[in-house]
């Protein structure tokens, strides 16, 4: 926090979840102009949450709407990462509370992201549009110590989802698993898992397994932000969208629903929408304040 600076107001959000015990709590601070870079950083660590999102004014030429444009960043509680899924949703539905739904637009360290904002019946959604993703294959022996450090035997991957690295504003790896007994049991090596994911610059690996044609159970490990697994991930989610589509998985118009943090006591539902045409990949959904 910069000198003699007060104390901004810290707000508790949970995203992909109308309920507070659900969904992937973040913090959210709507005016961060007095804080520095430490400052953001002891303010997530102090949370304890995956991460934290932090406003300030926008840069000259974003464009949207006066009072609904802004540059954001994240931070978790060991450092600062580029995108951030459910702190983006957080962040709007708290902003929505407050000027009403409709768009926005952040700037993020990864580009820009646009975010529609809906209230029907009092639940408010919000749908962000990710930047253009891509996504690239993993070295042999990359993948062989990433499943040695879940304890994941190798036959135990749905071999119709091939390992890949995906991007759409952060790197995963997406490991999809044969069964869903095989998602259920994660007990990985915290460190071992840390220092290839620092080394592949990963944000999480996005492990899945299938339930149906457009419905996924989903588990995102983060020990890279000093965190054993993340409840709800909407960056991973992207980059999910993205891999599915270039894999040829999906169809090109497709809606998928992410059901995460079913195993951590934490259940929230992810909608990830492709549509034909369009590059980006769009997640959604909703969001409420923690007492």
């Amino acid at each position: 926090m910069t000198t003699n600076a007060p104390r901004p107001e810290i707000l508790r959000y949970t995203a992909f979840s109308s309920s507070p015990a659900g969904g992937n709590p973040a913090g959210v601070v709507l005016d961060a102009s007095g804080l520095d870079d430490a400052g953001m950083l002891a303010i997530a660590a102090e949370l304890g949450y995956s991460e934290s999102a932090f406003l300030t004014a926008p840069p000259e030429g974003l464009g949207g709407q006066d009072g609904r444009a802004y540059t954001i960043r994240y931070f978790s509680p060991k450092a600062e990462v580029p995108f951030c899924g459910h702190a983006t949703i957080a962040t709007a539905v708290a902003l929505a509370e407050r000027t009403g739904p409709g768009e926005l637009v952040f700037a993020t360290r990864a580009g820009t992201v646009p975010v529609a904002v809906t209230e029907e019946g009092g639940t408010v959604r919000a749908t962000l549009t990710s930047v253009e993703p891509h996504t690239e294959e993993i070295a042999a022996a990359d993948l062989a110590e990433a499943l040695a450090a879940l304890d994941w035997p190798a036959a135990d991957l749905d071999p119709a989802f091939p390992p890949r690295i995906a991007f759409a504003g952060a790197r995963h790896l997406v490991l999809a698993a044969a069964t869903r007994t095989r998602l259920a049991d994660l007990a990985y090596d915290f460190a071992r898992l840390e220092a290839l994911m620092h080394r592949l610059d990963l944000t999480t690996v996005q492990l899945v397994w299938r339930e149906s044609p457009d419905v996924f159970h989903v588990r995102d490990p983060f020990p890279v932000g000093g965190v054993v697994e993340d409840p709800a991930t909407g960056a991973a989610a992207a980059a999910f969208g993205a891999y599915v589509r270039e894999l040829g998985l999906v169809p090109e118009d497709a809606v998928l629903t992410l059901h995460q943090g079913e195993d951590l006591g934490r259940p929230g539902e992810l909608t990830v929408t492709l549509r034909a045409g369009d590059p980006r990949v769009h997640v959604g959904g909703t969001g409420t304040r923690i007492a």
